[in-house]
């Protein structure tokens, strides 16, 4: 009796939809969508697939990109993504804090599905930051620190207080004292630990004193006039420590014109083709070598762990090594390490 009255109810649906059109394709529909969603709900794996084929988009924004380190660690990120047919939408704020948090809203307004950011100000930055942990999406931080590092789903960055450390060891040793200038990048976090970690060091040493510093943004055309002035207020000068190579390049120019290249010991961080020419030339000592395409290739692996839900170290670490003429051959001077 019971199969019976099945059959009948049956028979009398299969009636009534051949009347109705309408009614019979959305009855298919939901039955099909609900079967869909019953197996997807119970096989993470093919929504995992389904995700990855989407194709996943991401923004990077860096300090400066006139600076090779930034475009270096661009291409390291841009690689790995392609390789996975993900896209990767850079930006370059020049060196403008403002114009750095209008590109991170261009970027959550365009629903990337993560960010990459080399801050302009490493405490400026915070409110655009804010804004993309309430829209969801991870914050990647490379090479320097941003204030509030719980914005930061990973941190990738150089122990550039180790850089500092380096610099100011190798100096003691090759040298009984001196007096030292020193030029900065206050805004920058990397930049900070640096110049700290070198400070440090010196401490303590009695033959050595910090006669000045200043800050050049770690930029070329800025250093180059900086130093000038630094040289003209105290021409007692021993020693030049430089944020980065291309601070050292700029002191090195400045050094040309007055005559006194050769004369004052440079030092740099970076390890950049330039920098360990100059070093291979005899007119700069030591660069403390960062390692760009390993904090990019970190960088975006992390991206990749955190949207899988896996879990990433919250700051990754990567060593650096004081590249001078003993050791130069190691690191060559015609490319980034």
């Amino acid at each position: 009796m019971r199969n019976q009255r099945e059959k009948s109810a049956a028979a009398k649906a299969v009636k009534f939809l051949h009347g109705c059109k309408w009614q019979r394709i959305i009855v298919v529909c939901v039955l099909l969508f609900a079967g869909l969603g019953s197996y997807f709900w119970g096989n993470k794996k093919v929504l995992q697939i389904i995700g990855k084929n989407r194709g996943y988009r991401f923004g990077a924004t860096y300090m400066t990109m006139n600076n090779p380190f930034y475009e270096i660690i661009d291409d390291e990120i841009r690689s790995v993504l392609e390789a996975k047919g993900d896209v990767l939408l850079t930006r370059d704020p020049a060196l403008d804090v403002e114009k750095q948090m209008a590109q991170i809203q261009e970027m959550i307004d365009r629903k990337v599905d993560g960010i990459f950011i080399n801050p302009v100000d490493w405490k400026a930055v915070g409110p655009a930051l804010v804004k993309v942990k309430e829209a969801g999406i991870p914050i990647i931080v490379v090479d320097s620190n941003v204030f509030d590092e719980q914005l930061a789903d990973c941190t990738v960055v150089s122990d550039n207080y180790q850089a500092g450390v380096q610099c100011a060891d190798y100096l003691i040793k090759e040298r009984k004292g001196g007096n030292i200038l020193l030029l900065t990048h206050s805004a920058a976090k990397s930049g900070l630990d640096r110049i700290q970690g070198f400070k440090d060091t010196i401490e303590g040493h009695e033959t050595f004193h910090i006669l000045a510093e200043a800050d050049c943004l770690g930029q070329l055309e800025l250093a180059m006039p900086v130093t000038e002035k630094l040289l003209e207020a105290y021409p007692q000068t021993d020693v030049l420590m430089c944020l980065n190579d291309v601070a050292a390049m700029g002191a090195m120019a400045a050094l040309k014109d007055a005559g006194l290249t050769g004369k004052i010991d440079v030092y740099g961080v970076d390890g950049s083709p330039d920098g360990k020419s100059m070093i291979e030339e005899g007119i700069m000592e030591a660069t403390a070598a960062q390692f760009p395409r390993q904090i990019g290739r970190e960088a975006a692996e992390a991206v990749y762990r955190i949207l899988e839900g896996e879990q990433t170290k919250p700051v990754i670490l990567i060593g650096t090594e004081l590249v001078t003429r003993e050791n130069l051959n190691r690191y060559g001077s015609d490319g980034w390490q």
